[in-house]
C-alpha cells in the first residue's frame, strides 16, 4: 500500500504507475481517493477543534458551579451536549471516509522499480542469465509421472478417489527423494546465516489482506469455514505476518528467515488443475525464505536471494535461467520480481521453480511493521523468495538425471539425505 501523502503530492507519477501496468480501469481511483483523503482530512481537523472548544467549556462548567451560578453552568452543559452531539456525526464521516481511502489504496498499485521492463504479461518478461548447460540426451524421456509410475514412486488414481485433481501419494524412494531434496534446502540456508523456522499453516484475514492483493487473495486462499482462519498459499505469509504490529530495533535488522510448510492453492484462472502432473497441484510443500530489512538495504537482499535459489539448483547440476518480470507480470504490491527457471530436456525449454520479489514497504504499511532508528520511526522493506518447491522441483530434478534405463542418478550433495543413494532404480 502507497504512503497517502505520497499519493496527494504525486497524482501523475501514480497514475503513469497504473498506465505501466497496464491497468488503466483503476487510474481514476486516483482522484478519487484524493478527494476522499481531502473530506476526511478536513473532518479530522474539525473534530480536533471541537474536542479543544468542548474541552473549554467543560472546564468552565466546573467554575461557573464553584461560583454558584448554576442557571449559567446549565446553559454551557447543553452547549457542551450540542457539541458532543455534533462531535459523534463527524467522527462517525471521520470514520466512514477514512474506510474508503483505505479500501482504494489497497487496491492501487505500488510503485515499481524504474528498471522494471514494460509489458502486458509474462510472454514479454525478459530473460537476465542462463546457469548451466542445458542439454538433450539421445534417448526419449517420458512424462514426470510416467517416470515417477515406472519407480513406484506416485499414485495419482488412489489421490483422485480421496482428494480429487490436484492432489497425489508420493511413494517409496520418490517420497523420500522429497523429502531428501527440502531437508537439503534447509541446511543450504541454514549454512547461508538464515534463521530456520516452522510457522504457522493458517493466518488469519488481517494477515492475509496485508501480505497480498485481494485478487490475490480470492485466487489463491481457501477459507476455514466458520473460522478467521486461512490455509497458506506459501509460507511467506505467516513468515511476514509474523512481524504484525511490531516496532523492531534498527539494531536487530535485517530478519533473515527460512521457512518450510506445506502450501494449499485453489488454482483459479487460466492454467487450472493439472489432472495427470505434479506441475500445477492443490497442495505442495516448500522452503522459502523472507527478509525484513532497512528500505536502502533491499536491492542488495533482492540480488542476494535470487542468487541463493540459481545456487541451490546450479549445486544438484540442474542448468537454470533468470528472467525479469515486466510490469503486467507484477502483482501489485510488487515493486521488483525475478522469475528462475529450471530445464526440462523434455520439452526442450526452460520452466518456473521459483519467483523472488521485492515488495518495498508495501506490506509494512499494511501489516504496521516498522523499525526505530537515529532518524525515527520507519516502516521496514520486505522480501520472499522460493528455495525450492518439490514436488514442481521434482520436475526438473527427475528429467535432468534420468538415465536411459529408467534410473535417476542421485547428485552428491543429496546422498546423505537418500541414505547413501547414489541411483534410484
Amino acid at each position: 500500500m502507497l504512503d497517502m501523502k505520497f499519493v496527494r503530492e504525486n497524482p501523475d507519477i501514480v497514475k503513469q504507475n497504473i498506465k505501466n501496468k497496464f491497468q488503466d480501469d483503476k487510474l481514476p481511483l486516483v482522484d478519487e481517493v484524493i478527494e476522499l483523503d481531502k473530506k476526511s482530512r478536513a473532518a479530522k481537523q474539525e473534530a480536533d477543534s471541537l474536542r479543544a472548544e468542548r474541552n473549554t467549556l467543560s472546564k468552565q462548567i466546573g467554575a461557573l458551579m464553584g461560583q454558584g451560578k448554576k442557571e449559567e453552568a446549565e446553559e454551557v452543559k447543553k452547549k457542551v451536549n450540542e457539541k458532543s452531539e455534533y462531535l459523534a456525526k463527524l467522527e462517525e464521516d471521520e470514520k466512514e471516509l477514512q474506510e474508503k481511502v483505505t479500501r482504494i489504496m489497497m487496491v492501487i498499485p505500488n510503485i515499481i522499480d524504474s528498471d522494471v521492463p514494460i509489458g502486458k504479461d509474462d510472454s514479454e518478461n525478459v530473460e537476465v542469465e542462463k546457469y548451466g548447460e542445458p542439454a538433450v540426451p539421445d534417448f526419449e524421456i517420458p512424462y514426470h509421472t510416467e517416470i515417477m509410475e515406472k519407480l513406484n514412486g506416485i499414485d495419482l488414481d488412489s489421490a483422485r478417489r480421496v482428494a480429487g485433481n490436484g492432489f497425489y501419494y508420493l511413494m517409496g524412494d520418490i517420497a523420500r527423494l522429497h523429502s531428501a531434496v527440502i531437508s537439503y534446502a534447509r541446511d543450504f540456508m541454514i549454512d547461508r546465516g538464515f534463521t530456520y523456522c516452522v510457522p504457522p499453516f493458517m493466518i488469519r484475514s488481517d494477515v492475509v489482506t496485508g501480505v497480498m492483493s485481494f485478487a490475490e487473495m480470492d485466487a489463491m486462499m481457501y477459507k476455514i469455514e466458520g473460522e478467521d482462519l486461512y490455509l497458506i498459499g506459501t509460507s511467506e505469509h505467516s513468515m511476514i505476518g509474523k512481524f504484525i504490529d511490531t516496532m523492531i530495533p534498527e539494531a536487530e535488522l535485517p530478519k533473515t528467515l527460512t521457512s518450510y510448510s506445506p502450501c494449499f492453492r485453489k488454482e483459479k484462472g487460466a492454467h487450472g488443475i493439472e489432472e495427470r502432473g505434479v506441475y500445477r497441484i492443490h497442495q505442495f510443500e516448500k522452503q522459502e525464505m523472507i527478509v525484513v530489512c532497512k528500505p536502502d538495504e533491499s536491492r542488495m537482499w533482492f540480488e542476494k536471494l535470487w542468487q541463493n535459489t540459481v545456487d541451490l539448483f546450479r549445486s544438484l547440476d540442474i542448468p537454470v535461467r533468470t528472467l525479469e518480470c515486466c510490469s503486467g507480470d507484477l502483482a501489485d504490491l510488487k515493486v521488483k520480481s525475478i522469475d528462475v527457471e529450471a530445464w526440462s530436456p523434455r520439452q526442450k525449454k526452460y520452466f518456473e521453480v521459483g519467483s523472488c520479489s521485492n515488495l518495498g514497504d508495501a506490506q509494512a504499511r499494511r501489516l504496521r511493521i516498522r523499525y526505530k532508528g537515529e532518524d525515527g520511526k520507519n516502516f521496514a522493506h520486505t522480501l520472499n523468495n522460493t528455495v525450492v518447491a518439490p514436488p514442481r522441483m521434482l520436475i526438473a530434478f527427475l528429467e535432468n538425471n534420468l538415465n536411459e534405463d529408467g534410473s535417476v542418478n542421485i547428485p552428491k550433495a543429496l546422498r546423505p539425505y537418500m541414505g547413501g543413494k547414489d541411483v534410484i532404480r
